[in-house]
């Protein structure tokens, strides 16, 4: 079941992120210490959670005016069980519960598990990024974080989004 996270979770998400990270290791991208997205949390309100202790989770917050997905991690131990599109899903319910024309997120074009995963779900490359969307991948560069091919990704939610 999907909820949102708790204060004290927060701290224990960060395992769930640093193993699913480490998945992309055999598709030869390591990324830079430091850039562990969910020890950056400083909101609970941001952080959809599945499990008992929580097995994944999706980080949001607000770029552009779409709710963007920061990061999606699911625990190795637990992949291939649907989580990861059952937090995609209540990311796209919350967004368009919340207002929001789309869910955006960056990714990386050729994992399988990234770009390729997302389009299964209905997320469509875009080019025109706006001001904010083009100063987080900017952001995301200056980080270390594009060590691949990357890609900006947007779905549309709720009627505001059709």
């Amino acid at each position: 079941m999907v909820r949102w996270a708790s204060a004290e979770e927060l701290p224990d998400l960060v395992a769930i992120e640093v193993a699913a990270d480490g998945l992309f290791a055999e598709v030869g991208i390591v990324f830079p210490p430091g850039t562990t997205m969910v020890e950056e949390v400083d909101d609970a309100a941001k952080v959809l959670v599945e499990g008992e202790p929580p097995a994944g989770f999706a980080m949001v917050s607000w770029v552009g005016g779409a709710v963007h997905l920061d990061q999606l991690a699911v625990h190795p131990g637990h992949m291939r069980q649907g989580i990861g599109g059952r937090l995609v899903e209540a990311v796209c319910d919350h967004a368009a519960a919340a207002g929001a024309a789309a869910v955006t997120l960056t990714t990386f074009r050729d994992v399988p598990w990234n770009a390729p995963w997302y389009a299964q779900r209905g997320f469509v490359v875009i080019e025109d990024l706006g001001p904010e969307l083009a100063a987080l991948v900017e952001h995301e560069r200056e980080l270390g974080i594009e060590l691949a091919p990357r890609v900006v990704m947007r779905r549309a939610v709720g009627t505001a989004g059709e």
